[in-house]
């Protein structure tokens, strides 16, 4: 009977615990209203835009958006009014190779990107928002790629 006890218990603590870690709701209406989300890849990075046609800013700010397993902060585009942007680093630094290591003490150790707490598909992306000093959550879905010019 004990081993039964110990069982559920342990069951239902894991439960508990695992409901409330993954527990990120995703907002069903959209902070803003949003045009066509497009992403640009160039050698180096990738950039998503993401153009506002309406945004409450008294009330919601844009603050950082999830994309293929990155996270970059949102910044607003000064020339282009109602146009935020992120950009995702995804090159890869020169390195230093040499025969003297003196030289390639000058290399940057490698940083390991966390996990990002969503599964997305490629066409998919979280915003971060704020809305009345909380923090929420919104589902970016049929993000296009366009060529860059």
């Amino acid at each position: 009977m004990k081993y039964f006890y110990f069982l559920f218990s342990a069951i239902i603590t894991t439960a508990l615990f695992t409901n409330c870690a993954g527990n990120k709701d995703l907002q069903e209406r959209p902070p803003a209203q949003f045009g066509g989300v497009y992403t640009m890849t160039d050698a180096s990075s990738v950039h998503l835009f993401i153009p506002v046609k309406t945004l409450q800013t008294n009330r919601v700010s844009l603050d950082s958006v999830y994309f293929r397993g990155m996270s970059a902060p949102l910044e607003q585009d000064d020339l282009t009014p109602g146009m935020y942007s992120a950009r995702f680093n995804t090159g890869k630094p020169d390195l230093i190779m040499s025969s003297d290591t003196r030289e390639e003490y000058a290399n940057k150790m490698p940083v390991k990107a966390g996990k990002s707490p969503f599964s997305l598909e490629e066409d998919e992306a979280i915003l971060v928002f704020s809305q009345n000093n909380k923090t929420k959550y919104y589902k970016i879905t049929g993000i296009r790629e366009r060529e860059a010019n």
